[in-house]
């Protein structure tokens, strides 16, 4: 217990400066787009410190079997660069007894990273786009900048406008894309302004004097053209089906035969399983030479997380793409690392076996 104690310290302290490191980074990166967004009138002050701490939470799920990852390999690797690890080996200590003493931690994270997953990630999405929806009711067309492509949010769709009226707050000669998910709408019109619908005071997009086109996927084209087109802020508020599958409870996405929804359910459940693969992995990558540093395999360790990552990243695009049926999914990409873990942690025991086996095969003088 004493040895399991003095491991799990080594592993938790730096574990707590990589996490709080990561989620300073990634709090600052986030914070940017949201911050430019400010700046041209499309946000407030307040939404963006919301919009940054919802950024935030769903990034946890990634941040923290990162943290623990390279917080075992530091950790560890501090034990074998000092030669502790070598006492413990002398006193029969072995390397799958360090694996059952890192476990708990390891499943500890995941399930919280499971919760994160699971129930927060889809909580905060769904709070993200009612928070973005409501800054686009309320947006300021006199803080917008003439010339500018402006996204709408967390959607995919670009409003332009070559000229602002600043009087009667206009747009002049405008562009306005929205992809839907069969189909992509593009308006051209000689001005637009925001208004409000009296009996439901819904914010509306009024586009005068103009064009609308609809493709779908088949490059089919439809063509209209209008004096007056009205748009609900609503109507291009909600996000594209992408962005709102992350919005979607867990148990509608099971329940789902689309292929887009079955890679989003795939993947939450996926996390739990890549924070143990990555906590086990990291034990015998952490391996290195007394006094080599504890950083020795530092390198070899991002390169195997960058690898992994990529290749969970290329599962799940595949599934999506309809490319990998439900099964299996999204799941064989798990077996690589597993495989590589096993046999990281067998080569000790291959490696004396075949040392023996060749010592008994040398004849005694």
């Amino acid at each position: 217990m004493i040895i399991k104690r003095y491991i799990d310290l080594e592993i938790i302290k730096p574990m707590i400066l990589i996490s709080l490191i990561l989620v300073v980074i990634f709090t600052s990166f986030s914070s940017a787009a949201y911050l430019a967004d400010a700046t041209h009138g499309l946000l407030s002050g307040a939404t963006v410190i919301k919009l940054t701490l919802l950024k935030t939470m769903i990034g946890l799920e990634a941040l923290l079997p990162t943290a623990l990852y390279l917080a075992i390999v530091v950790g560890l690797g501090r034990l074998y660069s000092d030669s502790e690890m070598t006492a413990l080996t002398a006193t029969g200590f072995s390397e799958l007894q360090l694996v059952k003493t890192i476990l708990p931690l390891t499943v500890v994270v995941a399930v919280i990273v499971a919760l994160l997953t699971l129930y927060i990630r889809p909580w905060a999405y769904q709070a993200s786009y009612r928070i973005q929806a409501r800054s686009l009711a309320q947006l300021d067309i006199n803080k917008l900048e003439a010339g500018r492509f402006y996204p709408l949010g967390q959607t995919h769709s670009v409003l332009f406008a070559a000229g602002i009226s600043r009087k009667n707050g206009r747009l002049e000669q405008v562009f306005f894309q929205d992809k839907q998910e069969h189909s992509t709408r593009i308006i051209r019109a000689r001005e637009a302004y925001l208004t409000s619908a009296a009996a439901t005071a819904v914010p509306v997009m009024i586009f005068v004097d103009g064009f609308a086109y609809t493709l779908d996927d088949n490059d089919q084209a439809l063509t209209l053209s209008f004096k007056i087109l009205k748009l609900s802020i609503s109507n291009f508020s909600s996000g594209a089906p992408g962005f709102k599958r992350k919005a979607v409870p867990l148990e509608r996405l099971r329940e789902s035969t689309n292929s887009g929804d079955l890679a989003e359910y795939q993947w939450r459940l996926s996390m739990p399983l890549i924070t143990i693969i990555l906590g086990l992995l990291a034990i015998p990558l952490s391996r290195s030479q007394p006094r080599q540093g504890r950083y020795a395999k530092l390198f070899a360790a991002l390169l195997m997380y960058t690898l992994y990552y990529n290749l969970a990243s290329l599962g799940r695009t595949w599934v999506d793409q309809g490319k990998v049926a439900a099964i299996p999914g999204i799941w064989w990409v798990h077996l690589i690392p597993l495989t590589i873990l096993f046999l990281m942690l067998a080569q000790p025991y291959l490696k004396h076996r075949w040392g023996v086996r060749k010592r008994s095969a040398i004849p005694e003088p």
